[in-house]
């Protein structure tokens, strides 16, 4: 009797450490599983930070302390969209495609001629405001100049 009694004891106790060791195994599954989620958070938010910084980084890079701003128009767009200067900023667009453009103030602040590929226009925003403009020949091509 004293033997079985001893095996069923030790059973007990061998459930209860296999149980244990089941539920750490559960854990160390449950913590590598929010490890990797927060990890991929991370990185998530990294290269959305390094987005922004590259974003803006390249609008000020268009801007020099000389007070001029670059809008490229290729491929049928103007670009950055949405370009924001202090009042004074001279705006050059240049055409980088291979089919001729214009840049037309949709209130009538300035008006370029056609351009054809790397032909530049440039205008001086001397008062605030948002000036939004389109080229003529593709009129769903739309950008804006905001002026601070």
């Amino acid at each position: 009797m004293h033997g079985v009694g001893r095996h069923r004891s030790e059973t007990c106790v061998g459930n209860q450490i296999g149980k244990l060791i089941l539920n750490e195994s559960r854990k160390d599954k449950t913590m590598k599983r929010r490890t990797v989620c927060a990890a991929g958070l991370v990185m998530v938010v990294t290269a959305m930070t390094l987005f922004a910084v590259m974003q803006s980084a390249t609008v000020n890079a268009q801007q020099s302390s000389a007070g001029r701003a670059e809008v490229k128009i290729d491929n049928f767009s103007f670009g950055p969209g949405t370009l924001t200067v202090p009042v004074g900023t001279t705006v050059t667009w240049t055409n980088r495609d291979d089919i001729p453009h214009t840049v037309l103030s949709t209130e009538g602040a300035f008006k370029s001629k056609v351009l054809d590929t790397d032909d530049k226009f440039s205008f001086t925003f001397n008062k605030p405001g948002e000036y939004s403009y389109f080229c003529s020949v593709h009129p769903k091509m739309t950008g804006k100049v905001v002026v601070q």
